[in-house]
């Protein structure tokens, strides 16, 4: 590592105009970036040329930061946000009724300010920098510059052995948040976009929540509990350590097709559809069982619309239940408390929610043959 880093220190005190201690500073925290990288990476430690390795990458290092050094400020800046625009141009597309060019660089210029935030935080972080540093010199601004680029371009590993560019991920989530103001195809997020002409019937549950979805641009009264569900469903997808699900959601509310998203997921065809279908387990888990309350509050399918079925269908599902069902739905309506359930049933706590995940399934397979 002091060969390194008399190596760097050297190089930026012929090279750069900064003052020797600010050269020191810089050497320093790039030596030891080197260092961790060599130590940390079992490739690297198995090639047995770590010395070799070293010196390659501070050369790389050095290289980048005197190439942002000698642009300058102003174009150190604009080489830096034209680079990082033309990666994420693709993954960022504002919504309906702008879809412009200066709409989305406006869109662009907002997602890069953020990043740009969250790469200097983790430069202090990484080099353990006190919360108010901030690059005062042109060499620490090139420093910092060259990390940000080095930072947007960081692998992260993905299923099926494959990995994808921090920034393509982070502009995706970026997108992700944009107000809604288009509708949103949840069918397709589960389905992957299957349409009707494939001779393939949608799962009715899944069918159902689509058409709610499809319509509430225009007939439903709190876009912020729609919003409100979106969140509540990936913290689900946090919560199982379904990271490539949520992945997979992100993309499908982008309105990407199937070859985009296993482009930018690193994933063949066959992976994808096992994705997709266990994304649709995880979806109808969600709005059936696990917030099975805020789904149909914002369906305006609760109890108290009977589960969003007319009266006709509300007495059909009637006659489908058993003496067990029916009770539980009564106690459900008189706003008894699962663990009450249980003993009043005789079941467990496990059982009862299994049951009543059951006769919501079944009232919404009632609606979906309705609407169909």
């Amino acid at each position: 590592m002091e060969t390194i880093f008399q190596f760097l220190f050297t190089q930026l005190r012929q090279q750069t105009r900064a003052s020797e201690r600010v050269c020191h500073n810089v050497a320093s925290r790039l030596a030891t970036e080197v260092n961790r990288i060599c130590t940390e990476s079992s490739r690297i430690q198995a090639s047995g040329e770590v010395e070799n390795w070293a010196k390659t990458l501070a050369n790389h290092r050095l290289k980048q930061c005197l190439r942002y050094y000698k642009l300058g400020s102003k174009r150190g800046r604009v080489e830096l946000q034209s680079l990082l625009s033309a990666i994420v141009y693709r993954y960022i597309a504002p919504t309906k009724g702008a879809n412009s060019y200066q709409a989305r660089v406006t869109l662009i210029e907002d997602f890069l300010q953020g990043f740009y935030a969250e790469a200097l935080h983790n430069f202090r972080r990484e080099n353990q920098l006190p919360l108010t540093y901030s690059p005062r010199t042109l060499l620490q601004l090139a420093e910092y510059m060259a990390f940000c680029e080095r930072y947007a371009k960081r692998r992260i590993p993905l299923p099926g052995r494959r990995s994808q560019q921090l920034i393509i991920l982070r502009s995706q989530t970026f997108s992700q948040k944009q107000p809604p103001e288009t509708t949103i195809d949840m069918d397709s997020a589960a389905e992957g976009g299957i349409s009707e002409t494939d001779g393939e019937r949608s799962d009715p549950l899944v069918q159902q929540l689509r058409a709610m979805l499809v319509d509430a641009s225009n007939n439903e009264p709190d876009s912020g509990l729609r919003d409100t569900i979106i969140e509540q469903l990936v913290q689900y997808l946090q919560d199982r350590n379904q990271q490539d699900c949520i992945d997979y959601f992100v993309l499908r509310l982008k309105d990407l097709n199937a070859s985009e998203i296993e482009d930018i997921l690193g994933i063949n065809s066959r992976q994808r559809d096992y994705l997709q279908q266990r994304f649709k387990y995880h979806l109808i888990r969600f709005a059936l069982y696990h917030r099975w309350e805020l789904v149909h509050q914002w369906l305006e399918a609760d109890l108290e619309k009977n589960l969003g079925l007319t009266p006709q269908e509300w007495q059909q599902l009637q006659t489908q239940l058993t003496p067990q069902q029916t009770q539980l739905l009564q106690y459900k309506q008189q706003g008894l408390p699962t663990s009450e359930i249980a003993q009043a049933l005789t079941l467990t706590v496990s059982q009862t929610e299994k049951q009543w995940f059951k006769l919501l399934e079944m009232a919404w397979e009632i609606r979906n043959r309705s609407v169909s």
